[in-house]
């Protein structure tokens, strides 16, 4: 039974990085295996996003079989927002056949932001009780205590806003998450990074290895969006400023995210780099640091 070589490399010791590959919104995949190889040799694994801000895209599940053919490791996002406790059973196992080893939980951005609001939100389950059925197939039993034939064995992973106002009800839930099964955090975009690390000493104390999100800025225009829009995201007007007084907005969003790479490299277990279909600049970004 093969293991995740991102729960390899995460207890290694050394510094870890993966990246996010967004599927296409269609059954055109060229775009999206070109990425893969481009960043094969830089990453260790690539999270393969689960219709991200509830925009209707080709699954999570075929691409991550689609990264699996390409050599790349993936992580495979499940979210609670499309499908209740029986489909989220079905699809786990169903991943771990076709060879999937890394799954991130998440809640999912609800309906009403993305582009089919009609569409019926499901919400069966939350992330922690999400984080907690994949346990218990690892355990090889599923939500009604009936045995398995054959459990799984994900590497289970969830995620955390370290930069949350008010911080508590996020401790709370991360908290939950570590207790449900969760062993590894991909973190939201972060900024304060003297905050981050004062989260990162007591996460490591709790056993849990972290991923720091490095989130590239391609404008401050989306910079002012994030502020505006996106709970647990908060750009400093300083970084908002260094994008204003360059003419390559772009350039300037990779030189802010190779800096925070680096000062990653100095305490944190990895780092998670999010590029939002600018996944060329990954490298740059790696490069750089």
């Amino acid at each position: 039974m093969p293991e995740s070589r991102l729960e390899r490399e995460l207890h290694s010791g050394r510094f870890v990085i993966t990246a996010e590959i967004c599927p296409p919104r269609g059954t055109d995949t060229e775009a999206f295996l070109r990425k893969a190889r481009l960043l094969r040799e830089y990453i260790v694994s690539a999270n393969v996003t689960d219709n991200q801000r509830a925009v209707m895209r080709l699954s999570s599940l075929a691409c991550s079989v689609l990264l699996l053919k390409e050599g790349v490791e993936p992580v495979f996002q499940m979210t609670c927002r499309d499908r209740n406790r029986i489909a989220i059973q079905s699809d786990l196992l169903g991943a771990w056949v076709l060879g999937i080893r890394n799954i991130l939980a998440l809640t999912g951005d609800h309906v009403r932001f993305g582009d089919h609001r009609e569409a019926k939100a499901v919400f069966d389950l939350d992330s922690v009780q999400l984080v907690h059925t994949i346990k218990r197939l690892n355990e090889g039993r599923n939500l009604k205590d009936r045995e398995l034939r054959g459990s799984t064995d994900f590497f289970i992973g969830a995620v955390v806003s370290p930069e949350a106002e008010p911080w508590e009800p996020e401790e709370i839930k991360f908290e939950k998450k570590i207790q449900a099964g969760a062993r590894f955090f991909q973190t939201q975009a972060i900024f304060d990074m003297e905050r981050f690390k004062r989260f990162f000493e007591r996460a490591e104390r709790l056993g849990v290895r972290i991923l720091g999100g490095i989130l590239l800025l391609k404008s401050a225009r989306m910079a002012d969006y994030l502020n505006r829009n996106v709970p647990g995201v908060k750009v400093p007007q300083g970084l908002i400023d260094e994008l204003r007084s360059t003419d390559d907005e772009l350039k300037k969003g990779v030189e802010i995210a190779t800096r925070q790479l680096r000062e990653l490299r100095g305490f944190c277990h990895g780092a998670h780099i999010m590029a939002i279909g600018q996944e060329e600049s990954v490298v740059d970004i790696i490069q750089g640091a």
